[in-house]
């Protein structure tokens, strides 16, 4: 009767071995899971803010062709940028691309310093205040983005981490970082003189 009792402790610490240890696999999957979403959800808020971005600048282009429409080289980089964001596949490819529109807005805006007329038109002037807003916007998303990328890649790394996001498919994901002449603020002063 006693090796009854010691079968029915080992099938239980079998058992309860068993249901702790897939209760981990299930917990780990599914954090794997929940972090690879949350990333692609950053993402896709960084995109909407990057699409509002791209929706102004026609009509900041329009607006400064309208005073300095031979400045043809300014115009041709923006269509360039955009066309290489819009034609890019991956996160970081997206990143260097938008980095580059950045940039060519920079070369944009500093016209306004050498051309004073578009100082004073308030289209001009609503649609920088816009750009500055969704600048701002993007910048907060694209903080939350890498904070996002941040915890992934660090449970990735981590030792069970690592099996669990492998089970789940789930791989490491890359920041969003800009290019280097793009860390660089455009030196405008909107809306204020230069003298």
């Amino acid at each position: 009767m006693d090796w009854k009792k010691v079968l029915l402790i080992v099938l239980g610490v079998i058992l309860l071995l068993i249901f702790a240890v897939g209760n981990a696999v299930y917990n780990g999957y599914n954090k794997a899971i929940t972090l690879d979403e949350d990333v692609k959800s950053q993402w896709a808020q960084v995109e909407n803010q990057l699409q509002r971005r791209f929706e102004l600048i026609p009509n900041l282009v329009s607006t400064v062709k309208g005073v300095a429409g031979q400045e043809e080289k300014i115009f041709l980089g923006i269509a360039e940028a955009r066309k290489a964001y819009f034609q890019s596949k991956s996160v970081s490819d997206k990143a260097v691309a938008a980095g580059g529109v950045e940039s060519a807005l920079s070369r944009l805006l500093v016209m306004s310093e050498t051309y004073p007329e578009l100082k004073s038109d308030e289209s001009f002037l609503k649609l920088q205040d816009q750009l500055e807003g969704t600048e701002n916007r993007l910048a907060v998303e694209r903080q939350r983005y890498n904070d996002a990328v941040r915890e992934l890649n660090t449970f990735t790394r981590k030792l069970l981490g690592r099996l669990y996001a492998g089970l789940a498919g789930v791989e490491k994901a890359s920041y969003f970082e800009v290019s280097e002449a793009a860390k660089e603020p455009p030196k405008v002063r909107f809306g204020e003189s230069s003298g």
